[in-house]
Formats: structure tokens, sequence, C-alpha cells
């Protein structure tokens, strides 16, 4: 019998004023029977419309039915025809924008939990099946994969099952990308990114890290060295400022910075080596996932106030609702229509404030989202030691300047086909260093599709 509930099953989690000092998953993940609960409320559509928001096309009424069945690996299976990254996806894929946002189930209530599930799936296999996958049959030919992020992992993942002999090279000391430097370990364990990286490198794939693609080696090098194709899934790591004064103060930091700090280097635990600054009243500039990750961060670091400062209205934020919640729960403060105009320090070059001015929304631009415009005499300075600034991110520019014809766009991203196609042969991109900073699925998509390409091209050679 279906279960015809409004509403998801809720998931577990940490007490907010618990949370917000330790570093432990905030959700605690379904039990069997919640799960199996939850997968009851799935109709098991013909048409299947979650399958089309889904950048993967995951066979989504298939694995949810495993579930219903109690088959728990089986369901995992099915995801994982599809995924390289299922215990990932669950966590932080933006569902509710995607599959979830097509369940019919959504008409009349709250659509089926697809995310949380599985999230379920994936944890469950982890925890009870600990044979290794098997390497596949080698065809004899090498591919070449720039960056261990979504994309590349997936695409790697992909183009290893089909036989290719793949390499990994990755400029930080430890792959996973975003997934590893960006998120932070209390929403994703970095121990289910490492086990996920390690069945791609027991299917065969190699990762050479330390290894910057245009200073160590070049792409063209690659190609000497017999690589028949290469992806770029470099990703998006050079971050944006405000260009206002006092962005050079002591105490302003990127959220790219604050967070590879915090999370691939630990700065968060006792007697780490890692630098990182314990301040008291935090201001994380911007409303997207990378601010309120940056906020909480600071919140877990001891700060006694972060506020997060954005420009538009909350309804115009682009985080995720849940994240947003999240971070109120756990006592993050909301200055919306701010905007800073200038960071003020003391003699000695410390951030001591923050000027902002009051907005409000005035015609649409050119996003659609409505343009906010400053309120006349709103200025005010805001009390602060520590500013970390989240206004977005655009690709290193090393690969575009030593790989002759590879064409890019204004913004430094490299300009690709729906493919993963760039201007040169043989060199396919995708995820950030293609759209800019995206999510982490939809550059998993961009790998996949990228590894057909590859398998399609090196087949017609």
């Amino acid at each position: 019998m279906p279960n015809m509930a409004l509403k998801k099953n809720e998931m577990p989690v940490q007490p907010p004023q618990v949370r917000n000092r330790n570093f432990s998953e905030v959700a605690l993940g379904y039990t069997e029977e919640q799960a199996v609960d939850e997968a009851a409320r799935c109709l098991n559509c013909k048409n299947k419309p979650c399958v089309s928001g889904c950048p993967v096309a995951i066979d989504i009424p298939a694995f949810i039915g495993r579930i219903r069945e109690r088959d728990f690996e089986g369901a995992y299976q099915i995801l994982h025809q599809q995924s390289s990254l299922p215990a990932v996806c669950g966590r932080v894929c933006p569902q509710e924008t995607q599959c979830e946002s097509k369940c019919v189930r959504g008409i009349k209530g709250e659509p089926v939990a697809i995310g949380r599930l599985e999230r379920f799936a994936a944890d469950w296999h982890m925890s009870h099946c600990k044979e290794a996958p098997q390497p596949a049959a080698g065809n004899g030919r090498k591919v070449a994969v720039v960056g261990a992020g979504p994309s590349g992992l997936t695409c790697a993942g992909d183009l290893q099952k089909a036989g290719y002999a793949v390499t990994i090279f990755e400029a930080l000391h430890t792959a996973g990308g975003v997934l590893v430097y960006g998120i932070p370990e209390f929403r994703l364990p970095k121990a289910i990114v490492r086990q996920e990286i390690d069945n791609l490198k027991a299917l065969g794939v190699k990762i050479e890290t330390n290894v910057i693609i245009g200073r160590t080696i070049t792409i063209d090098d690659l190609f000497e060295d017999g690589f028949e194709a290469i992806f770029i899934g470099s990703g998006a790591g050079l971050p944006r400022f405000m260009n206002i004064p006092g962005e050079n103060l002591k105490g302003v930091y990127s959220a790219n910075e604050f967070l590879t700090r915090t999370n691939l280097m630990k700065a968060y635990e006792e007697g780490s080596p890692t630098p990182i600054q314990r301040a008291k009243k935090v201001a994380v500039v911007g409303g997207g996932n990378v601010a309120m990750d940056a906020a909480r961060c600071a919140k877990r670091l001891g700060a006694e106030e972060v506020h997060i400062v954005y420009r538009r209205s909350e309804k115009e934020m682009p985080a995720r609702l849940e994240e947003v919640e999240h971070a109120k729960e756990e006592g993050i403060l909301f200055d919306t229509l701010t905007n800073p105009t200038e960071i003020v320090g003391d003699d000695h070059k410390f951030v001591r404030g923050m000027k902002c001015v009051r907005m409000e929304l005035g015609e649409p631009d050119a996003s659609g989202r409505r343009r906010p415009v400053e309120k006349p005499g709103s200025a005010f300075v805001m009390d602060l030691d520590c500013v970390i600034m989240s206004i977005g991110t655009s690709p290193n520019p090393l690969i575009r300047n030593t790989t002759k014809g590879l064409d890019t766009n204004a913004h430094g991203c490299i300009i690709a086909r729906g493919d993963g196609l760039t201007s040169r042969e043989g060199i396919y991109a995708g995820g950030d260093a293609v759209t800019g900073a995206a999510t982490v699925i939809l550059a998993m998509g961009a790998g996949k599709t990228a590894a057909q390409a590859i398998d399609e091209y090196l087949r017609s050679l």
C-alpha cells in the first residue's frame, strides 16, 4: 500500500545549539524503517517525471522501489549505474530544484525525499558491503583528466569502466576538489569522499596529486606522454572580491581560503598547524551555499556573532532553503538588503568594522532578479573583526594561458559544446571550468556526458 502522507519523513538532526559547536555531520540519516516508509510515498509514475530533473538521469522510481522492498543493496546498484558519487549527491545536491521539483507528490504536499533516500542507500552499501569494485578490462588506450573534483572523478570513473587507462592530475595534495576543500565536514564527512575515491582507485583509476597543469606540466605535454584525449575539470577556484577599500586588511578572507583552511587543512582541530583567525564578530558577504558554509564554520570556530550580509532580499538568495534554515537555527544573523562599501581597519591594519548601506529592490536586471539600489542616507558601520568575501569564483587562468588554441569566454571559462568538446581536437571540458561556479551534480553530469563523447571520439580514430 502506498503511503499517502502529505509530508516527508523528517530527517533526524543534531540539535542546533549542540551542532553549532562541533563539526560532526548535522543530518543523522534515515533509519531503515524511516527509509522504507518514505519510499512507500513514491507512486512509481510510469512517465517518471523525477528522472527528467536529474542531471545524470538516475532511474529514481526503480531505486526507490528497491528500498520499499528492503533490497537496499539493489537500490544502491541502480544508483551506481548512473552516479559515481551517490553518497555525496544524497547530501549536497539541490534536489528541491531538480528531481524533487518534478515529483507529482509535491502538487498537493511535499515531494518524496529523493535525496534522503539516495543518501540512505549509499550509506547502507558503504556500511554493509566491504568488497572493492573489480577493475575493468583494459583496451590499452590512455586518457588524462585534469582535476579530481566532481566532474573529473565522474568522467574518470565512466572512462575506466569503458576500458581506458585513466590518470587524474590534481593540483592539491588530496583528491576531491570542492568536496574536500569547500564543503564542510558537518555537511559532507570527508571519510565518505575518501571511500568514494577509493572505489574509483579500485576500478583502476590512477590519481597523481601535487601536479599543477600549466606549471608542473602542460596540456600539450600530456599528449606527448601518450594520452589520446584529455578532460579538463579543473573547477573555478579563483575568488572574486568587491574591490572596495580595506579588502587587503588583516582579517579579510575569501571564502575559498577560509573554507580550505577549515576543511582541507583541519584548522578546527586542536593543535592544527594551519593558522586561522578565531574571530568574535564575523560578516560573510554573499548569499549562496558557500556563504552559508563559511558562516556556519565561523560559528563553530567560536565566533560570538556571525552575520550574512547580502545586497538583495532573502527571497533572492541562491542558497538552498535547507542551508538557510540550518544557518538560522544555529544562530547566524541575516542582514539582507545590505551592501558593504568599505572595510575599516585600525592602526595595525586589522579589521575593526565594515561600512554598509541599506538597499531596496528596483527593476529586474539581466539575471531576472530585481536590481538592488541604495537607499539615500542609510549608511552605517558594523562592528567586526573578520570579513569573509563569498561573492563568486572564476576559473584559474593558468590552463588557458598555457594551452594554445583553447578558446575561453570573457569570464575566463573554457568554451565547450554540449558534449564537452572544446576548440581543440581531443580536449574536452566540463563542470565549473566551463560554467563558472555551479552545483556538484551539474559538474558530475558534465563529466558523464564528456566521458561518453570521449569514448565515441576515440573509437572513431
